[in-house]
């Protein structure tokens, strides 16, 4: 008797546990948003990994006609076989992937040299002109990195390749060689221009807020300059440079604009380019194949760097006492150095520019006189002795519809994402003890790792055809919207939880002891004080959206188009004035957003560098 009322009391003791788990799962919103957002997660990043990785190990309908021994539905390694041992592996993975990694290691490396240098002198020094600089430097920064591709090609195309003679040509009369017109140097050189720009914003932020006193200190002791800088400036600071390094080298080696516009008129293949042709030449498989290697590659590098810098994350550069810059006088060399950097920032952020806009009035491609300027390519009527009849960008139909699907998905995916990043931001700074929360922190960190020319090939096994409570997804901008969601949730997740760091958690207890619902308090409390966060993201997500093209370069059809997409598209046939027209219009695009968003909510992407 005695044993069954303990057993009884167990009973109601572990129902009440129960029933009081539950209550606070229901009552605490972390817990309840935080297995929405991992369910949310799950479904749009875990799913279609594990989708793309079934697929690569099984055989497919279409393998009966290669192979047969196919049995589709069946385990096999013959897509894994056929691209890692086979007679195709060379020209198929192996050619293309030393592309990539040399392309990227180079690239990587480059940039460090110019980007470190020039965070230096901007944030260490007493060099004049740092707000313009600074400025200057966030220009290339908003613009996609096959603009400077495109400004490549019209200085340095050669008739042979380019079918008519680049600005170089035609000053000096001298053709360019190939390899200086497409393939390897051209690659390379484009990319580091752009990605330079990327390690000099990311690497000036640490410089910056970094304490001069162990630098007087070891200036007083008799250090040389370069003592200093090698001995104690650098290592504090190599966390940082080892991270932009690695993020650098991911972003080269998951890169498909600059590769397919400067390498594949050579048949120059990185695994990006490699990945976009099998894709089209329908074998999607193959494809899946490669978009799983340029994960590992992107997941292995960013491990490396957590393995790097791990033992170095303890160094304090910011002390409580306050910080104090004191900056390294220049000399005689101060004003040569200033004119030489604002010549370096304007060669690769405003003379691209002016370059593109000056080719958009040239009526014919190559003629670099006055007489030759038309505004043929804006305002133009059909004329089919001028590029096979295009008219002006301003009449056609095409751009149109891809100005209204672009600023579209731009405006949708980038107020989706902002609130998505604050959500999750919530559950991530809220609950940082729980194991739900770090779990959707490392989840949401995922599409970083993905190139985005292999989350495009991911969705399109994903969203071909209806998937639980979704119809097929493929052709529609909703898809698009979803990717560009997705894809730029790493940088919304951070910067809503650092927004949400920033809010202490007794406002929100204050106004739910009054009664106030969750969705109040976000509303009421959160979204308010997290305004300028949420801009920032918006603008962010906007800028990626409105330049992207990685990422949805496989998901577009005739009715979905994108005006990047639509620039490539030109690109390919060799309408140049018409690709730099619409570039313009994405510019002007991009310019006219920031400028608004940036006085709506008070931001400024340069105020702390070189301040």
């Amino acid at each position: 008797m005695e044993l069954s009322k303990d057993r009884g009391r167990t009973s109601s003791l572990y129902l009440r546990r129960t029933l009081n788990m539950a209550k606070s799962l229901l009552t605490n919103p972390v817990y309840l948003i935080g297995l929405l957002a991992l369910c949310f997660l799950t479904y749009t990043i875990i799913l279609p990994l594990w989708e793309i990785v079934k697929t690569t190990f099984l055989w497919q309908q279409h393998d009966v006609r290669v192979s047969p021994d196919a049995k589709p539905g069946y385990f096999t390694w013959y897509h894994w076989s056929r691209i890692l041992t086979s007679d195709l592996s060379k020209s198929l993975f192996y050619k293309p992937m030393l592309n990539s990694i040399s392309t990227s290691v180079v690239v990587s490396f480059a940039s460090m040299a110019l980007g470190t240098a020039l965070a230096w002198f901007v944030t260490r020094t007493d060099v004049p002109f740092k707000k313009t600089i600074a400025f200057l430097a966030v220009v290339p920064h908003m613009l996609p990195s096959w603009i400077l591709s495109i400004a490549w090609m019209m200085v340095f195309k050669n008739q042979k390749i380019g079918g008519s003679e680049g600005i170089f040509q035609a000053i000096f009369h001298v053709q360019p060689p190939d390899w200086l017109s497409y393939g390897y140097v051209p690659i390379v050189t484009t990319l580091t221009i752009h990605d330079s720009v990327f390690f000099y914003l990311l690497v000036a932020v640490a410089l910056s807020s970094m304490n001069s006193q162990l630098e007087e200190t070891a200036s007083l002791l008799g250090a040389g300059r370069l003592t200093i800088l090698r001995k104690i400036t650098l290592p504090l600071v190599l966390p940082a440079i080892l991270s932009a390094f690695i993020l650098t080298f991911t972003k080269a080696m998951g890169s498909f604009g600059v590769p397919a516009l400067l390498g594949l008129p050579v048949k120059y293949y990185t695994i990006s380019t490699m990945l976009y042709s099998a894709m089209r030449n329908r074998m999607v498989t193959e494809a899946y194949i490669l978009s799983l290697i340029l994960m590992l590659i992107s997941m292995l590098t960013i491990y490396l760097n957590q393995r790097m810098i791990g033992k170095r994350k303890s160094f304090v550069t910011i002390g409580g006492k306050g910080g104090r810059r004191t900056l390294t006088p220049l000399g005689k060399w101060r004003m040569p150095l200033a004119i030489g950097i604002l010549l370096f920032m304007l060669l690769i952020g405003i003379a691209p520019l002016l370059l593109l806009v000056w080719q958009t009035f040239m009526l014919k491609d190559g003629n670099y006189s006055l007489s030759n300027l038309t505004l043929h390519w804006w305002i133009g009527e059909s004329n089919f002795k001028i590029a096979s009849g295009e008219v002006g960008v301003l009449r056609n139909n095409e751009l149109l519809l891809a100005l209204k699907n672009s600023v579209h998905i731009a405006l949708v995916s980038s107020a989706c994402a902002a609130v998505a990043g604050l959500i999750l931001g919530y559950v991530v700074s809220r609950g940082r003890k729980l194991r739900l929360a770090r779990t959707v922190e490392q989840v949401s960190f995922l599409p970083y790792l993905i190139p985005g020319i292999s989350l495009a090939a991911i969705y399109i096994s994903m969203f071909a055809k209806p998937t639980l409570l979704l119809p097929a997804l493929y052709g529609t901008l909703s898809l698009i919207i979803l990717i560009t969601v997705v894809k730029d949730l790493p940088f919304a997740t951070r910067a809503g939880s650092s927004a949400m760091l920033q809010i202490g958690g007794e406002l929100e207890e204050a106004a739910r002891m009054q009664g106030a619902s969750w969705f109040k308090r976000f509303y009421r409390i959160l979204l308010p004080l997290s305004r300028n966060s949420l801009i920032s993201s918006f603008l962010i997500v906007f800028i990626g959206a409105m330049k992207e093209m990685d990422s949805i370069i496989l998901l577009i059809t005739p009715k979905t188009g994108t005006l990047t997409t639509l620039t490539f598209w030109y690109a390919e046939k060799g309408f140049f004035q018409l690709t730099n027209a619409i570039i313009v219009i994405i510019i002007i695009i991009i310019m006219v957003v920031y400028a608004v968003a940036t006085k709506i909510g008070k931001a400024d992407l340069t105020k702390g560098i070189g301040g």
